[in-house]
Order: structure tokens, then C-alpha cells, then sequence
């Protein structure tokens, strides 16, 4: 009998890489649309481009660590992530509602650093520590049945 040792799949790891593949489909968005996006924020278009590029670098190492990293530590930097986006959303509304033209340049700007820096950070936590899979080296013996599934 062969045995399987299978990775449990939570939802929390289906939000991460949710949340990973949205930053990805934001900045392949943000790329093909960065002139037209440009001109309704009233940001210059390679700032738009830029930031595309920060999400599309950010989300997929957001997917790419995954299994690596604790579903803790994906929880707390999204938390912050969207936390900041809010704050930097409504920062930029404020700004335009006062007539300023920076409040694009504010919301986009949050949107080429902090994917970077959410990168950054995830890249640094300490990596999950996984217990090594039993696997019997040798022929079974009667009574030695220690695995945990079985086919």
C-alpha cells in the first residue's frame, strides 16, 4: 500500500492566493490601461505602469509563498495592506473633493509601494516549519502501521 500525504488546503490559503491573483489582474489592468486609467485618476501614465508592475511583482509572490509562509503572517500583512489602501482611498477622495489634483497620485502611489513592501515583508517571515512526512524505508513488519492515510 503506498501512503499520500496530502496538504491541507484552508480558506485561508484559498483568501491568500485570492488576494494574490487580484493584485495580478489589478496590475495587468493597470499596464494595458495605464493611459486611459491615467488621465480619469489625473496621474502621469508611467506612474500608472509602475504600479502596475509593483502589483503584478507583489501578487505573485503573494501566490508563490502560499505554502511557505504561516497563514498568520499572510493574515496580518493583508490586514495592513488593505488597512492602508482604505486610508490612502479616502485620502485621495478628500484630496479631490478640495479641488487638489494629487489625490490620484496619492491612491496610485500607495498602490506601487505598499504591494512591494508587502513583498518585501513576506519574503522576510520566517518560513513555516513543516514536520517531516513518515515514509517506511523498508519492508512493513505486522504491527509498525504508523502512517496516517493509506491507499
Amino acid at each position: 500500500m503506498a501512503q499520500v500525504m496530502a496538504s491541507r488546503v484552508t480558506r485561508q490559503t484559498v483568501g491568500a492566493v485570492a488576494d494574490g491573483a487580484f493584485k495580478v489582474l489589478l496590475g495587468a489592468v493597470g499596464i494595458a490601461g495605464a493611459a486611459p486609467l491615467g488621465r480619469l485618476l489625473g496621474t502621469p501614465v508611467w506612474l500608472m505602469a509602475l504600479s502596475g508592475v509593483a502589483l503584478l511583482i507583489g501578487g505573485g509572490i503573494e501566490i508563490g509563498y502560499t505554502r511557505s509562509r504561516s497563514m498568520r503572517t499572510y493574515t496580518r500583512l493583508m490586514i495592513a495592506y488593505d488597512s492602508g489602501w482604505v486610508l490612502a482611498a479616502l485620502a485621495g477622495f478628500l484630496m479631490a473633493r478640495q479641488g487638489s489634483d494629487a489625490g490620484g497620485e496619492v491612491w496610485m502611489g500607495y498602490q506601487t509601494a505598499a504591494p512591494i513592501l508587502f513583498a518585501v515583508l513576506l519574503i522576510a517571515a520566517p518560513p513555516v516549519r513543516v514536520p517531516p512526512a513518515r515514509f517506511p524505508l523498508g519492508p512493513r513488519r505486522p504491527g509498525s502501521e504508523t502512517h496516517t492515510a493509506s491507499t
